[in-house]
């Protein structure tokens, strides 16, 4: 049981580290809904989302590459899979960069639609949030290096340092300086010839700055790179890392693609303002997204080096369990507390409350999808530990068929409350793909039955608390209490022997 103990640990500290970044990112959600529209916020969560199709690509599968990399090859050849990984996002960021370089004008347009008038400014927004996202991808290899080496505590002062420089710049731009101006007037001569107040191409500016910082901080870790390309090793790890890339394209279309057509599918009077309204009730699902990427941090690295104990599938299993019921305790706990969270997505007017404000009845099907992905997350160890990477293509393949084809059917005419069902759908297209296949070539022994009556549990819970109790705050957070000590009450003699076992 010790082995939880470790990785509860390493999880812990990726944990702490991510809800604070993650905190400190949520202080800027009211903030945004306050001085921008839900339409101009439409327009920041559409350029997001576009991002991480984009971030998809310039890593190229390298981050879970390098981890199953550094265990196959000999001590001496870990220097190898570094540079090997490195190298091919210097390459893909290339390439990118000179697309950004040579096309941003037709990319500027195309965001604009008929818009004529704004093509300038998302010129800007091209060219911060690619150049972002090139500086992210030359970060993605050295973080992995972070991580397989044990080091959480230096991937958590890195991830503070990349958020609160981002939080700082936001803070400055869109309140500090006007601040200034509106008070204080002599100071006006100093920001009059930059300065555009409301101009949401300060998010994308800070973002780069922020994003910049990190990867100097990062040096320590680049600097031990080399051009010495191993050739027969680099044609492995593309053979390996080629599935994930597909796989996580496709994946990124499962979880955006919905935000990227609503501007296309629905009437232009409504798009960006629903979009928008998407992009803001989502973030209150931050902290159960916090906890998926959490574990995703510390179960990767940990998966690829415990996959030679002999235990290692058993051990597997609890952590879904274990997995399952916090990311429920997680949803419950958001869902029945929705009453006062909604103020973190108040607008700068009643009015416009009321627009954000109408999308809280769906948000524990956002959280659901989460609990979702997390459970595919965690599922998909099988085919990275038995290098069967086809597998995860073909799963997030039929997952983005099955969003592309709901999406062009439902956003149309249930706009984003369409798109949430499109995800849960396919979610539950992939878990269960990803469970059947799994159990027919790495077969581990989770308990699915066990599992499936705390998700159903906690299903109901929500249910009711919705539906019978108006979202009743003091009945909800009573059935959560329930639900907690319920859990502690079955769970207690596998929780005593976890805790009482020696390192």
């Amino acid at each position: 049981m010790s082995v939880f103990k470790k990785f509860a640990g390493q999880t812990l500290i990726y944990g702490l580290s991510t809800i604070v970044s993650r905190l400190l990112n949520f202080v800027l959600t009211p903030i945004f809904v306050r001085k921008f529209e839900a339409s101009t916020y439409g327009i920041f969560t559409n350029m997001y989302s576009w991002a991480a199709m984009i971030n998809a690509f310039l890593a190229f599968g390298m981050e879970t590459t390098y981890f199953r990399y550094l265990q196959k090859v000999e001590e001496k050849d870990k220097a190898k899979v570094f540079n090997n990984s490195f190298v091919v996002t210097i390459f893909t960021s290339l390439i990118f960069l000179s697309t950004i370089l040579l096309f941003s004008n037709d990319i500027a347009a195309w965001f604009a639609k008929d818009n004529i008038d704004s093509i300038g400014e998302y010129k800007s927004y091209v060219y911060f949030v690619g150049l972002t996202l090139v500086v992210d991808a030359l970060a993605v290899v050295p973080f992995a290096k972070v991580r397989a080496n044990g080091r959480p505590l230096r991937y958590g002062i890195l991830k503070l340092a990349n958020i609160s420089t981002f939080v700082l710049l936001n803070l400055t731009f869109i309140i500090f300086i006007p601040y200034l101006i509106k008070n204080f007037p002599h100071t006006a001569p100093y920001f009059s010839s930059w300065f555009v107040d409301s101009w949401l191409g300060y998010v994308f500016l800070s973002n780069f700055i922020a994003s910049g910082l990190t990867l100097l901080m990062l040096l320590p870790e680049i600097s031990t790179f080399s051009f010495k390309i191993d050739k027969v090793l680099l044609g492995d790890m593309f053979r390996y890392s080629f599935p994930i890339l597909i796989a996580n394209i496709s994946f990124i279309i499962n979880e955006n693609l919905d935000k990227m057509l609503m501007p296309e599918l629905l009437p232009k009077n409504i798009a960006d303002r629903d979009v928008g309204i998407y992009g803001a009730i989502a973030k209150i699902a931050v902290f159960l997204s916090i906890f998926v990427q959490a574990f995703r941090l510390g179960a990767e690295p940990f998966f690829f080096s415990y996959a030679k104990n002999e235990n290692s599938r058993k051990v597997y299993a609890m952590i879904m369990e274990y997995f399952v019921i916090a990311m429920m305790m997680v949803m419950i706990g958001l869902s029945v507390n929705i009453e006062w969270l909604k103020y973190f997505i108040e607008g700068g007017s009643p009015a416009e409350s009321a627009v954000y404000w109408s999308g809280l009845f769906i948000i524990p099907v956002i959280l659901f999808n989460y609990v979702m992905l997390g459970i595919y997350m965690n599922l998909s160890v099988w085919y990275k530990l038995s290098d069967q990477t086809r597998y995860g293509l073909y799963i997030s393949g039929i997952g983005a068929l099955i969003t592309i084809i709901l999406c062009y059917l439902l956003i149309p005419r249930y706009s984003y409350v369409g798109a949430i069902y499109v995800t849960s759908i396919t979610y539950l297209v992939m878990v269960f793909l990803s469970y059947f296949w799994g159990q027919k070539n790495y077969p581990i022994p989770y308990k699915i039955l066990k599992i499936g009556a705390y998700m159903l549990v906690g299903i109901i819970i929500v249910y009711i608390h919705y539906t019978a109790f108006d979202r009743n705050f003091w009945i909800g957070n009573i059935m959560l209490i329930a639900y907690i000590m319920g859990t502690v009450f079955v769970e207690r003699k596998t929780i005593l022997r976890i805790m009482k076992a020696k390192n």
